[in-house]
């Protein structure tokens, strides 16, 4: 019932569509782009509820205060302290290694402003753990949500960051200013 109805909100009232042909296997990354306004949360919660799929995300610790925060673990959210210098990527890898199922979405710009360096740390994860990387991205002016493509790792950073930003290249954020996918030769 609530499958239908998320349906109905994402399609029906706010017009989206999706075209996603890449498999979901039971262990994966979701790399996400472009993130630039809060409301690419709400749609990429409507999606996933549209299509009954579970997913952790990272968000900044900021976020995890009294009332949402016990509403965004709840959902599958895990705080990130970016001031700790921690060995994230690490536990998430170990993580994922450990369980029958792993779905993590990272946005790799990390904030909404505008961020030509993205940051790795979902490569990391899916490196270590022998994750496949799906890449989704979000395109405001046509309301379109795509994933058509899906990279392995192959440890050569740079070749698959570059491969990976070129995907997001023409998709259009809600506030499409705000989004680079930086220097890619």
């Amino acid at each position: 019932m609530l499958k239908k109805i998320y349906n109905w909100i994402l399609y029906k009232q706010l017009g989206w569509t999706a075209e996603v042909d890449q498999p979901h296997p039971d262990k994966f990354i979701i790399c996400l782009a472009p993130h630039t306004s809060n409301w690419d949360f709400f749609i990429g919660q409507l999606y996933i509820r549209a299509k009954d799929m579970q997913s952790n995300f990272l968000m900044k610790k900021e976020w995890f205060v009294w009332p949402l925060g016990p509403l965004f673990r709840s959902i599958g959210g895990i705080p990130v302290y970016r001031q700790k210098h921690t060995s994230m990527t690490d536990s998430m890898a170990q993580t994922a290694i450990q369980a029958h199922t792993f779905h993590l979405c990272i946005t790799p710009e990390g904030t909404r402003a505008l961020a030509p360096e993205w940051k790795k740390g979902f490569y990391f994860i899916a490196l270590k753990a022998h994750l496949p990387i799906l890449l989704y991205g979000v395109d405001y002016e046509k309301k379109l949500i795509k994933c058509t493509k899906t990279i392995y790792p192959s440890g050569d950073l740079e070749a698959d960051m570059r491969e990976i930003k070129l995907y997001f290249k023409d998709f259009k954020g809600k506030h499409p200013e705000n989004f680079s996918i930086g220097e890619t030769c």
